[in-house]
């Protein structure tokens, strides 16, 4: 994972250097004290994580996440400042970023959080393979995942979504697991084609489906409006779920939006796969 660091200080940017280097999280891929000399060099290098301080001026960091999200550079972001007003942590989450931490430097913590991100960066890359697949290649690679550690991992996720009682989740996981013991190619398959294997009625095998996403999709948000840190949003929700269609359920449980979030099944089933994955490489 290339890393850049944005940081006026320059105690801090070495103490940055030292966990992330130390701790095999990355590699760095640029530094510097100042916004204005950093965009294009981030431009040019578009690293995975830029982590940078607000540098004061917390108008000035978010012009700047502003700038990259123009330009369609995706980079992640962990903001480590010292300031600590609640307002500008929940702007900065409306900005997309991926965490907000505190100065002064704790270890562990950045190493904690940003040993997260690598995490959800690979995790991502992952999916894009994936995708890449469904248009390109007519099988999955042979390396899969025992289907019995499979099962006990699929109903840890649905479990942390806060699902696992609901009827469709049983469906979820059936289809989970025909996908990995068959190494189905999910690009030239519907979920309905999948759930056609299951019943004579597949239709009704993903509408109970469907819901029960639907239901994860709201538990998410919700633990999102709570607690933008709280581990299984920050894991789950660019991952199972699009991102923006999880802000616009915050919105709508907030009463901010009549339009609720949205679901793209192959999206939760294929994230859940390569979460498995994962797990197992």
């Amino acid at each position: 994972m290339k890393i850049y660091i944005l940081d006026r200080n320059s105690k801090d940017r070495n103490a940055l250097k030292r966990v992330i280097l130390s701790n095999n999280l990355g590699s760095l891929a640029g530094e510097s004290g100042g916004t204005d000399e950093a965009l294009e060099e981030i431009a040019d290098i578009v690293p995975d994580l830029l982590i940078f301080d607000l540098l004061g001026d917390e108008q000035k960091g978010f012009d700047l996440i502003d700038d990259l999200m123009k330009r369609r550079i995706k980079s992640k972001i962990l903001i480590i400042s010292d300031i600590v007003s609640k307002e500008i942590v929940e702007e900065a989450y409306r900005y997309g970023i991926e965490f907000y931490i505190y100065k002064p430097i704790n270890d562990f913590e950045v190493k904690s959080v940003v040993k997260k991100i690598k995490d959800k960066v690979y995790l991502e890359k992952k999916i894009g393979e994936v995708r890449q697949l469904f248009d390109d290649i007519t099988h999955y690679p042979t390396e899969t995942v025992a289907p019995k550690d499979c099962e006990a991992d699929v109903k840890n996720i649905l479990l942390r979504l806060g699902i696992v009682g609901e009827k469709g989740s049983k469906d979820i996981l059936m289809v989970v697991k025909y996908i990995v013991e068959n190494k189905v190619n999910v690009g030239y398959m519907t979920i309905r084609d999948i759930c056609s294997k299951f019943t004579d009625n597949p239709r009704a095998m993903e509408q109970k489906m469907r819901r029960a996403i639907n239901i994860a999709l709201m538990n998410i948000a919700s633990l999102g409006i709570e607690d933008y840190m709280n581990e299984t949003f920050v894991e789950y929700s660019n991952t199972l779920f699009n991102f923006e269609q999880v802000k616009r359920e915050m919105d709508y449980i907030r009463g901010k939006s009549q339009e609720k979030g949205s679901i793209n099944m192959k999206k939760f089933i294929t994230g859940i796969y390569i979460y498995c994955e994962n797990i197992h490489r």
